[in-house]
């Protein structure tokens, strides 16, 4: 089995993680934040702002894995503040308006400076 390195500008990187690998058909994504890649700066302020940018985040390395939306099988959400579970999925329903993957909600157990959520995502892809 292959293991491929996926990585695009198109979302926040670090050096410390990969953005996503892909393993034969399965394709991981790590935790992803509501950074825009564009100005390295957090989306907004508010867990609609930036579990919408997380999400695009998450499409973008998607796309660069020649996958899309439609392949993910497994999101999991971690949020810093359990309150904002609302707000979470007033954006992620549009995302996934139709027969969403499976989901697991968490509590983020690390402080990330003005970061609420976190998300992370498996696809299953073509090509494996």
């Amino acid at each position: 089995m292959t293991r491929q390195i996926i990585q695009t500008p198109n979302a926040p990187t670090s050096s410390l993680f990969s953005q996503a690998i892909k393993a034969g058909s399965n394709l991981y994504l790590s935790g992803i934040v509501g950074i825009d890649p564009a100005t390295n700066q957090l989306a907004g302020v508010t867990i609609q702002e930036q579990t919408r940018q997380a999400l695009v985040n998450c499409k973008n390395i998607l796309h660069a894995a020649g996958a899309n939306i439609e392949n993910v099988v497994e999101v999991l959400v971690l949020l810093a503040k359990p309150s904002d579970f609302a707000g979470l999925n007033e954006e992620y329903a549009k995302f996934f308006p139709n027969d969403p993957p499976t989901r697991a909600v968490a509590k983020l157990g690390v402080e990330l400076p003005n970061v609420l959520v976190s998300i992370k995502m498996t696809a299953v892809v073509e090509g494996g």
